[in-house]
């Protein structure tokens, strides 16, 4: 550990365009490069876990594909050929380094049930404090589109979330988050530090600029969004820049820090659940004054105070609120079941005295003005 650092835990974003070659194939020179400067932070005393793309990048040619795969049955074929080659040749690399990697594959359903998202964290922290490097992706081989996080920008991102990762890294192939696209705008200027999104800074990402990746300048964005609002600092730089991962988490590095601003509002581990990973079952219109109360004052919503219930749902499940002009307010895990509110709403409950906790308690309940993005993402 150097002196003026202190012991961090840091996820680390690679895309495919970092770990692969012209070829499509995976490049060990790259990898080398990459583990290289993990090392050096594990030497240093900090714990850092890598969400990696490349599993169809790196598989795709061995299934007999001349381009990258356009369906999704053959992108799983190339994933499940990919994924054994990456994480032999990490493991491979970090061994001759002395430090053991783990792979860990999962699915948007692994964060979306509760259970299974707080048995991922527990499995995670017990290999960081072990020592291990967790190598992180997508299961690729097995997920459907309309189950997927999207991008393993995002993915990192909520990964940062699940361990409370004091920084996200996340690693392109542009050097950062430029005023304009720099690949039409020569005179496009980088953005070295950010404290908010801005509707400016949104409405200046881009198109992927990689053919072997998926996730653009917006994702990225995104995934940012989510750190920040999870009280987590991210950095975007280019990962074929010397020295990039290190001097990234030292301040010393060419790219974009993100800062939560210090007065913003961070959301704890329960709320970043419900916000960024629970799948809402149903949804709760309210009045104007409970709207009112939730925004300003963070108050509960009592059941006197839902207008209308939309769907079918349990008691602990995950709704969506919105006011009565149809504005999403925000997100929470309700006390009652649909069938039990809609017997209060109209009057059909056999004992309103039953009806004396909350609806949403303001602890389990997440207003969208604590942050920018909700799930979904």
């Amino acid at each position: 550990m150097t002196p003026d650092t202190e012991e961090k835990r840091i996820v680390i974003k690679i895309g495919s365009s970092s770990l692969t070659s012209k070829n499509g194939e995976v490049s060990r020179r790259k990898l080398e490069k990459l583990v290289a400067e993990v090392v050096r932070l594990k030497d240093d005393g900090h714990k850092v876990l890598l969400v990696s793309s490349g599993a169809v990048a790196a598989g795709y040619r061995k299934l007999g594909c001349l381009t990258r795969p356009k369906t999704l049955s053959e992108k799983q074929a190339a994933a499940s050929i990919g994924q054994g080659l990456l994480i032999e040749t990490y493991s491979d690399i970090f061994m001759s380094h002395g430090y053991v990697a783990s792979q860990i594959l999962i699915t948007r359903s692994d964060f979306s049930d509760e259970n299974r998202y707080n048995n991922a964290r527990n499995t995670i922290n017990v290999l960081l404090d072990r020592g291990i490097v967790p190598i992180v992706n997508e299961n690729d081989t097995i997920t459907m589109d309309f189950l997927r996080f999207g991008d393993n920008d995002t993915l990192s991102a909520k990964v940062a979330g699940l361990i409370n990762a004091d920084q996200l890294i996340i690693l392109s192939d542009i050097d950062g988050l430029y005023d304009s696209d720099p690949r039409q705008n020569k005179g496009a200027k980088l953005l070295t530090k950010v404290n908010e999104i801005t509707p400016e800074i949104e409405a200046s990402a881009g198109e992927p600029g990689s053919a072997v990746g998926t996730g653009g300048m917006k994702s990225k964005i995104d995934a940012v969004k989510i750190a920040m609002a999870s009280g987590i600092s991210s950095f975007l730089g280019k990962s074929s820049t010397i020295g990039i991962i290190y001097d990234a988490v030292y301040k010393n590095a060419l790219g974009t820090y993100f800062d939560p601003q210090e007065n913003m509002q961070n959301l704890n581990q329960k709320k970043q659940w419900i916000a960024f990973n629970s799948g809402p079952e149903g949804e709760l219109t309210v009045n104007h004054a409970a709207k009112e109360a939730i925004i300003k004052n963070q108050t509960n919503l009592n059941p006197s105070d839902i207008h209308s219930v939309t769907g079918r749902f349990r008691q602990g499940a995950v709704v969506k609120i919105f006011d009565v002009t149809g504005e999403e307010i925000g997100l929470g895990v309700v006390n009652y079941s649909s069938k039990a509110l809609d017997q209060f709403i109209n009057h059909t409950a056999a004992d309103n005295e039953s009806y004396s906790k909350a609806a949403i308690e303001s602890e389990q309940l997440v207003c969208r003005l604590d942050t920018a993005v909700l799930a979904g993402v």
